[in-house]
């Protein structure tokens, strides 16, 4: 109790650890509340959480709420889930997907993710997953990163062909990016245009949390397999 009244005057880590995938790991409280940071951003809950919040209220707590299955494709700590199990009461089934077994660790012991009952979580790379499942989603969130690095699968159309497919007519994508510099933005709009516009509908979030950009996109509700 003592370290969480600290943290509104100044950050309190209780626990770091070096991780082979996500490098620096760092639990701490700040501003009363525990946070999972890497070297140099924030990893769950914090800002992070924040902006994605944001993007589910684009989407609208109503509509989540009535989806199926989401999956999460970037555990980290989880504040995405929590978001959506505490504060929009999905009672949906939930899939997450993260290559980092220490996170999960970290996820489990500091923000209680294992007491999620509607959430299964598997760690595996996330490229290989969506390579593999042949399940299909109302809400796919993306939100990858190695610190402030995202792997340059994520903008690749292969990648954004094969979430798009996955994903049921009239459901939604929202993407987690972080644009640094104008190359950053430049490569944002190569990713946009992966999109085909009679079938998805685009909508941007830009300078949340100053850097991050949230790119939402919307499956027609038309685009069902004829037959």
């Amino acid at each position: 109790m003592i370290k969480r009244l600290l943290s509104y005057f100044v950050p309190i880590n209780i626990f770091k650890t070096q991780s082979t995938v996500s490098r620096t790991l760092e639990v701490t409280w700040n501003n009363g509340q525990l946070v999972l940071d890497s070297q140099n951003t924030n990893y769950s809950y914090g800002s992070l959480q924040r902006v994605l919040r944001k993007g589910l209220i684009k989407i609208g707590f109503d509509r989540v709420r009535e989806m199926n299955h989401i999956l999460v494709l970037g555990v980290g700590g989880g504040s995405v889930i929590k978001t959506l199990v505490d504060e929009v009461k999905f009672t949906g089934r939930i899939t997450g997907v993260d290559i980092d077994q220490q996170v999960i660790d970290l996820a489990d012991q500091y923000f209680r993710l294992s007491s999620i009952p509607n959430l299964e979580v598997i760690v595996d790379d996330a490229f290989d997953y969506v390579l593999k499942t042949k399940k299909k989603y109302d809400l796919i969130i993306v939100d990858i990163f190695k610190d402030t690095e995202m792997p340059s699968f994520v903008f690749e159309s292969f990648f954004s062909e094969r979430i798009g497919f996955l994903l049921n007519p009239g459901g939604y994508i929202m993407f987690n990016t972080m644009t640094l510099s104008e190359a950053d933005e430049d490569r944002n709009r190569e990713y946009k245009k992966h999109f085909d516009p009679v079938k998805f509908k685009l909508m941007c979030l830009h300078k949340l949390e100053e850097h991050n950009e949230l790119i939402i996109v919307h499956k027609n509700v038309d685009d069902a397999p004829q037959g």
